[in-house]
């Protein structure tokens, strides 16, 4: 006959065999090397940013057309002699930039702006090979998050495309007879549009995987889903701006007027439709393409107004910072836009205008993050 039991000890027993609570399973499996592959993305934004600058200071300097042949390997290296030296000398003598407006040069002015385009190719090579390095050490040692893959890839391809776009802006202005001194401007506008998209991906990732996947799907319940809505506008608008500032600088049209809040004397420029066919007007004609600069940067900046006065009223405070300094930033950057043309957009201050512009596109880009993953601040503070 067996023996009485206590209810007691069959309900302490069925506990006892019941398996401990283990927390954190959401990241468990998912969770891969967050913290090196951020570092890494940290790195290559890094590196983008720079390359950004470089790319401007090489268009600042009329370097870009300094090398007239694409060859992703052997370009590699510089000339190597002076007989080397002469032979690269010659090709660019041969394109229209040299015929039209550097027959002064000779070979010591060519190597100054032949050492801007090649360090500005030299920096990609560099970006690719850290990118490569990185996605498949992590990729060959298993580091990768779920769902990751792809999208560490994704940069890879962009950075590989940005490269081709490269040389297909190049190839518009290296020309014979045809009396081109420049890249086209369109062209330099989807070069530097993809170079701001390439900064947007990368920033957006670096600041995924700096909060775990737990923590990110608690946050995504208390998204401000009309604040979402207007930073994303905000990122769009301003991204426009950005290539209609590339338009401005492919044909130097802040050199056109350097009178402000007017232009020549009047509100709108003269001749503003100088150009057959019409459509000609908005990428190459100075005066029109900087009125429409002026104008847009007055409408996004009272967007931004609209945006960071709705963005004060968040419940969150990390949130209501963020917009803050977009808007400090946004004003900054108009001001320094309205000094760029007083001074007719000397390098130094070009060179700043355009670094201004990737601090407001990287504060947006965190202000919309906060807005689809705040941050939750408690009573106390």
């Amino acid at each position: 006959m067996s023996e009485k039991r206590s209810i007691f000890e069959e309900v302490s027993g069925e506990a006892a065999a019941r398996p401990a609570v283990q927390p954190g399973l959401i990241d468990k499996g998912r969770r891969g090397a967050r913290k090196g592959i951020r570092l890494w993305l940290m790195i290559l934004f890094a590196l983008v940013v720079l390359m950004i600058a470089v790319g401007g200071l090489t268009r600042l300097t009329d370097s870009g057309l300094s090398i007239t042949e694409w060859r992703p390997v052997t370009g590699a290296l510089p000339p190597m002699s002076e007989a080397d030296w002469q032979a690269e000398f010659d090709k660019y003598k041969q394109i229209d930039e040299f015929r039209v407006q550097n027959q002064w040069m000779d070979l010591s002015d060519f190597k100054e702006i032949y050492w801007w385009e090649w360090g500005h190719r030299q920096l990609g090579r560099v970006i690719g090979l850290v990118w490569a390095v990185g996605f498949l050490g992590f990729l060959a040692a298993r580091q990768i998050p779920a769902g990751w893959t792809g999208r560490l890839f994704l940069v890879g391809v962009l950075g590989g495309l940005q490269g081709a776009i490269g040389w297909w802006m190049v190839a518009s202005g290296v020309t014979q007879g045809e009396g081109m001194t420049d890249v086209a401007s369109y062209r330099l506008a989807v070069h530097l549009g993809l170079a701001f998209v390439i900064l947007g991906v990368i920033g957006w990732f670096v600041l995924l995987l700096g909060r775990e996947e737990r923590e990110l799907m608690q946050a995504r319940r208390a998204r401000e889903v009309r604040l979402f809505g207007l930073s994303t506008g905000l990122l769009h608008f301003t991204f426009l701006q950005i290539l209609i500032g590339a338009l401005v600088a492919g044909i130097d049209a802040g050199r056109s007027y350097t009178d402000w809040p007017l232009m020549g004397g009047q509100f709108i420029p003269p001749n503003p439709f100088l150009f057959e066919p019409l459509w000609r007007n908005f990428f190459e004609n100075p005066g029109l393409v900087q009125f429409m600069h002026r104008i847009t940067g007055y409408l996004l900046f009272l967007f931004t107004v609209v945006v960071w006065l709705r963005g004060r009223k968040s419940v969150h405070e990390a949130t209501r910072f963020a917009f803050n300094a977009v808007f400090a930033a946004l004003s900054f950057q108009v001001v320094l836009g309205i000094v760029t043309v007083l001074y007719g957009a000397p390098w130094q201050v070009a060179i700043l205008h355009q670094l201004a512009a990737v601090l407001v596109w990287t504060l947006i880009l965190r202000a919309r993050f906060l807005t689809a993953y705040p941050i939750a601040t408690s009573v106390r503070g």
